[in-house]
């Protein structure tokens, strides 16, 4: 309350909280929407694919990526539909101020938001993906102007960063999960030492094929290699781990510890396409 994210309610209706911790050790309190979002009209704003947001960084040699600060929080709930929000504790009810985290609509309401501020360097120097924005430039020079203009883009709107996940004027940084630099991508070093201490039982393997298949670009032919894992954790599938899913386990498990250095593609240069077959 003091932050001025919520108030007390007298909403006819409430929904339960849940505490959802974060990469960073603290909790992020997020309340359960599934009643209202049941009911909700979706908002169907397009989410970028990672693939078209990776491949914008082709040449770059100087990176900077911005946090914003609990973006969601920074997006004011539509006045008098505040208590659509509320939600119960021990001292009471209370309603969200701010957008909160859980709204079927609130990830492409936070999109769109972003792609308005950004829309001038979208796809020019600046990629962004809910709160983080990663500013791509050719030359420092180049990046101190790219800089200035999306900052001050975010001061206009009065959009906060969180200064503590700000990495400025770098060649190298870790971005939606991969290392960024100007040689290409790498699996996040933090990832291999997960995958390392991984263990087999039924819900880490569904985790670890889960992120295998993020990191898929990295293994040559990455699906034949995990068939014996995907074909026992299909739904209605018996879990039988056998001889093949162990061997199926371990060549993923040393194909992402040795991963190789993946080269963006260069779009000044000519491409040669192909349809797939069937038979080679």
């Amino acid at each position: 309350m003091d932050k001025g994210y919520i108030r007390e309610s007298l909403s006819p209706c409430a929904v339960p909280i849940l505490l959802v911790p974060k990469m960073d050790g603290t909790w992020r309190m997020c309340v359960d929407c599934r009643a209202i979002n049941n009911i909700t009209i979706k908002y169907r704003f397009p989410i970028p694919r990672l693939d078209d947001m990776l491949d914008k960084l082709s040449g770059s040699v100087v990176l900077t990526k911005i946090d914003l600060r609990s973006g969601y929080h920074q997006v004011r709930m539509k006045e008098e539909d505040e208590w659509k929000t509320a939600f119960k504790t021990k001292q009471g009810l209370y309603e969200w101020l701010v957008m909160p985290f859980g709204l079927t609509n609130a990830p492409s309401t936070f999109m769109r938001l972003m792609n308005v501020v950004l829309r001038p360097y979208i796809g020019k120097f600046v990629v962004v993906y809910f709160d983080d924005i990663l500013i791509y430039s050719r030359s420092l020079t180049e990046h101190i102007g790219h800089l200035e203009q999306v900052l001050k883009a975010l001061r206009q709107e009065g959009l906060y960063a969180n200064l503590k996940k700000i990495f400025f004027c770098t060649d190298q940084l870790v971005f939606l999960g991969f290392v960024v630099s100007s040689q290409g991508l790498k699996v996040d070093e933090e990832k291999i030492k997960a995958i390392q201490d991984w263990s087999t039982m039924i819900g880490h393997v569904r985790s670890f094929h889960g992120l295998a298949s993020f990191y898929q670009r990295f293994v040559k032919d990455f699906s034949t290699i995990a068939a014996p894992m995907t074909s026992v954790i299909k739904k209605n599938a018996s879990f039988t781990w056998g001889p093949a899913q162990e061997e199926s386990f371990k060549r993923l498990k040393y194909s992402f510890t040795h991963a190789p250095v993946l080269t963006l593609p260069d779009f000044d240069k000519p491409f040669e396409m192909c349809d797939a077959s069937g038979t080679g």
